[in-house]
């Protein structure tokens, strides 16, 4: 990487450089930005490699700890299955070879032939000492012993004894460790025949082989194994001190957690052994002795791979760390004196020094901006030099834009001719109003004349000819007179209009109440469409909020408008029940809603809807999709006028086509002072 910078003489047009004074301070600004920016990579490159390395460490030594916990827990279990096992082998083997014994009768044999097979158990079985057999009685009838003369028919009463009840009672009997000599444990073992007549063979036997195999478990380095009975005495223990001195293990909590039956943890993290240290510890049960095997771990020699983990992780997070600070600080340079160089340059092209050029060899983003900042002061010297030309350029644009402006003036004026064009409008159709007056009026006097001349020739005699060309003139007359009717009403609906339309108000406004004036005009319209089709009816809906109350407005105006959309949405209604029948069902729903100081009305009805090309010209003046004859296209046109222009309010028109339409309209409840004339902005 090679970074300079190439101060070129500035040329003529150039702008003039900083003062000295400026130079300086900037450069201060530069070198303390440049400590600000070194430090913060350096922190920030070495804070990224400790964290990465931390969070590593940690999940590393988590799950490590985990697998090393279980693995120490299943070699425990291990231990301890395979010793209780081995124990309650033994205990099954020396059961098995004294149930010979117990095979045969008392009368199926002499005493002799017994202390015979006595003697020979005795020799095949080191670990019975002593071998008593009683009759079905409870009599003693031998003993056979390695420490002491046979006795035959000794006559001794073990009938109340629980070695002769329990072994008859449930064919085993497993009696309670003991001691001789305060040396070797010993347990008795009697068994029942399986005749009832086979009595109860009962041998003593030396349980030094259990404490041998409870020796030589080796857990780690100072862990151990050692067997409880069901009391929680201690029965074998690597330390025979502790046996012989009956020491009672039911005091630990995982003996009780064992003894309780219940589930077993696979570790106790608290658990302390005998001599108050913790321990893990894993426990098998011994069957059928009810004994419990236990096999203890000292923790700090189960955690020990894991603190020497901690500690390596301890000493590579240090390297790392010392490693990303040279790095960081390596890297910090490279990046901060680019970024000290594009500092320095843009302050100097800032300055007005537009030939100054930055050369940046770093062959990355920071590079591609340094050419940027070369271009744009090579597009700033060119700007420069042709400034005049583009002066005079934005003068010709603003000539031009001076003259859009007289054309919009007269544009203005224009319309305001044609505001004056409405005021003659409306003298027109006054004076047309009048004549039009007397054609309806004559054309419906004439019409009641042709139908009383009709009743009159119809009385008449006339013959069949005469009376054929009778009905065929007035029947003419009648069909003429009828279109006189019907353009004489459209031009009086037209002129009715164009009065409406141009006139610059009526009446006073008032305060009153929207509700009611919705209401009224709800019922107007309803009957006025009814009297028009007498066969049609439309539901009406009404969901008036009272809190919409009392607003300022001009009575007569909004009922128009009312009037003017209630009307529509009555006639779309009826369109729809032509095409729709029987099936469809006409409503009409006017609600109000109070908005502060505004106030909400919504005229709704599910007849045809609107289409989107009539919707954006629905409120142009003599816009209509009616046929001819039934309307002027002034209706909506002067509604919007009434609302927005004369009230200071909205209307918008939600709509789907072929489904509803929904007028919206807000009034604000006081009218503005520009508003109070009633005239139209």
């Amino acid at each position: 990487m090679s970074l300079s910078l190439h101060p070129d003489t500035p040329q003529a047009g150039t702008l003039p450089s900083a003062a000295p004074g400026e130079v300086a301070s900037g450069g201060t600004a530069g070198r303390g930005i440049r400590t600000r920016l070194f430090a913060k990579y350096v922190a920030l490159f070495v804070a990224v490699v400790a964290i990465a390395l931390l969070a590593n460490g940690l999940f590393e030594v988590f799950f490590y700890y985990r697998e090393h916990k279980a693995s120490l827990v299943r070699v425990q279990h291990e231990q301890a299955e395979a010793a209780a096992a081995k124990i309650g082998q033994f205990v099954k083997e020396i059961e098995s070879q004294l149930g010979w014994t117990t095979q045969l009768p008392w009368s199926a044999g002499s005493i002799e032939q017994r202390r015979f097979d006595a003697s020979r158990l005795l020799r095949q079985v080191p670990a019975i000492t002593e071998l008593a057999q009683v009759d079905s009685t409870g009599k003693e009838r031998l003993q056979v012993s390695r420490l002491a003369m046979d006795a035959l028919d000794s006559g001794i009463d073990l009938s109340n004894d629980p070695k002769f009840t329990e072994a008859v009672a449930h064919k085993v009997y497993y009696g309670p460790v003991y001691f001789r000599r305060e040396s070797e444990p010993y347990m008795t073992l009697a068994l029942a025949g399986a005749r009832k007549d086979a009595g109860v063979s009962i041998a003593e036997v030396n349980l030094k082989l259990i404490w041998d195999v409870v020796s030589q478990i080796k857990v780690g380095e100072h862990g151990h194994a050692y067997v409880v009975g069901p009391g929680g005495r201690l029965i074998a223990h690597p330390d025979i001190s502790l046996v012989l001195r009956n020491t009672d293990m039911s005091g630990l909590a995982q003996v009780r957690a064992a003894q309780a039956g219940g589930a077993m943890p696979d570790v106790l993290s608290e658990a302390r052994n005998i001599q108050g240290q913790k321990v893990l510890t894993a426990s098998a049960p011994i069957e059928p002795l009810h004994w419990t095997m236990f096999v203890e771990l000292p923790v700090e020699e189960a955690y020990a791979a894991l603190y020497a983990s901690l500690q390596r992780l301890a000493i590579v997070l240090l390297a790392a760390s010392i490693f990303a600070v040279l790095a960081g600080i390596f890297l910090a340079r490279r990046m901060v004196g680019p970024i000290q160089a594009l500092r320095s340059g843009a302050e100097r092209i800032g300055g007005g020094d537009f030939s100054q050029r930055i050369s940046i060899k770093t062959g990355d983003e920071l590079e591609g901006l340094a050419d940027q900042f070369n271009d744009m002061g090579a597009r700033l010297q060119e700007s420069y030099a042709d400034l005049e030309s583009k002066v005079e350029q934005r003068t010709a644009q603003l000539r031009q834009s001076l003259n859009e402006l007289r054309t919009a003036q007269d544009r203005l004026i224009q319309t305001e001719k044609l505001a004056s064009l409405g005021q003659l409008t409306a003298g027109i159709a006054h004076e047309i109003k009048n004549p039009l007056n007397f054609i309806n009026n004559f054309s419906a006097v004439s019409t009641e004349l042709i139908d009383e001349l009709n009743e009159t020739l119809q009385s008449a005699a006339l013959d069949g000819k005469a009376k054929e060309e009778v009905d065929e003139l007035t029947g003419m007359l009648r069909g003429n007179l009828e279109k006189v009717v019907q353009h004489g009403k459209r031009a009086d609906s037209i002129v009715r209009n164009m009065l409406l339309h141009s006139r610059e108000g009526s009446g006073e406004h008032r305060a009153v109440d929207i509700n009611a004036v919705v209401e009224e005009s709800l019922n107007l319209a309803y009957h006025g469409a009814r009297a028009e089709r007498p066969a049609f009816n439309v539901t009406l809906q009404r969901a008036f909020d009272p809190a919409a109350g009392m607003v300022d407005i001009y009575p007569q105006e909004i009922t128009r408008v009312f009037l003017n959309l209630i009307s529509n949405g009555f006639y779309a209604a009826a369109k729809r029940k032509e095409s729709a029948g029987d099936a469809f069902e006409p409503t009409l729903r006017a609600a109000t809603k109070s908005l502060g100081d505004r106030v909400e009305i919504r005229i709704r009805d599910n007849g045809t809807g609107i289409p989107a090309e009539v919707k954006k010209k629905m409120f142009n003046p003599f816009f209509t999709t009616k046929p001819a004859g039934e309307g002027t296209g002034l209706g909506l046109s002067m509604s919007h006028d009434i609302v927005v222009k004369q009230h200071g309010g909205t209307i918008d028109v939600n709509t789907t086509s072929g489904v509803f339409t929904e007028f919206i309209i807000i009034l604000p409840r006081t009218m503005a002072a520009g508003d109070t004339s009633g005239g139209k902005s």
